[in-house]
């Protein structure tokens, strides 16, 4: 019975008032770990490359945007799935969800990693790349896009974790990520001489820490137990968390909330 009680999601348990201090701590935490690196790796550039490397980095980090915002489509949409087929009682459902959307991200990870590498030379102009930039950029680019197969699935577990009831966790597997990365960013830069590498080698090595604690993760489930057969792609379901996912993206980043604007 203990053990039951153990398993059992707070979400379903806990007060409002609870749930909103256990959530809202973490998560503004993890907002503020997950701008660090990009900040990190500014300051250590900064001083050991100088502003030709910062000025790569800066024509990079729409490919990382790009990757995050489907991350957080796939995460949230995954999310709010698993947490309404909880409400519901079918957690055969979403747990197939759950596999689905995790198959489905990698799937999509490695396809964007993939395309960005071949059209990385034309990515690197479109962003606003100079010649003299270009070859910080693209040995930049080069490194950091073998990571953003790692950044897609990561954040991805992070969402679920919390949807899971377990926001200190994807706190803690955030956390231990940019501690990572600021660490071997200057042993890279100022040690080895690796320069905008150094910085990208770091960076990604942190983003995989990440991914490893949210694959270890699927182990600890509280709410529901993957299966094999789960991790097929099961459309119907990664249909609905998808469109669950695009309509929050959407109506968070489009649609203008003020009382002036009512697009």
């Amino acid at each position: 019975m203990q053990n039951q009680k153990v398993l059992q999601n707070p979400l379903a348990v806990d007060s409002v008032w609870k749930l909103l201090g256990k959530y809202a701590i973490p998560c503004v935490i993890s907002l503020l770990v997950n701008s660090l690196y990009n900040m990190v790796d500014q300051i250590f550039i900064g001083q050991g490359v100088g502003y030709l490397g910062n000025g790569a980095t800066n024509i990079i980090y729409p490919l990382t945007v790009i990757v995050l915002s489907i991350a957080l489509m796939l995460g949230d949409g995954g999310a709010s799935f698993l947490s309404l087929r909880l409400g519901e009682g079918k957690k055969e459902e979403g747990a197939k969800g759950i596999g689905s959307v995790i198959t489905f991200s990698v799937v999509v990870g490695i396809i964007i990693a993939v395309l960005m590498a071949v059209f990385l030379e034309d990515l690197v102009y479109l962003f606003g790349c100079t010649e003299t930039l270009y070859p910080y950029a693209m040995d930049y680019g080069r490194i950091i896009i073998i990571g953003l197969p790692f950044v897609l699935v990561g954040t991805v577990f992070t969402a679920i974790e919390r949807a899971d009831g377990s926001p200190q966790y994807s706190m803690v597997s955030l956390l231990v990520g940019a501690v990572t990365n600021t660490i071997l960013d200057p042993i890279f830069i100022f040690v080895f001489q690796w320069g905008v590498k150094g910085a990208a080698l770091a960076t990604i090595i942190g983003q995989i820490f990440t991914f490893l604690m949210g694959l270890n993760y699927i182990r600890r489930f509280r709410s529901i137990h993957l299966k094999k057969s789960d991790y097929k792609i099961h459309f119907h379901s990664c249909k609905k968390s998808n469109g669950i996912g695009y309509f929050q993206f959407y109506y968070t980043n489009v649609y203008c909330h003020c009382d002036g604007c009512h697009q």
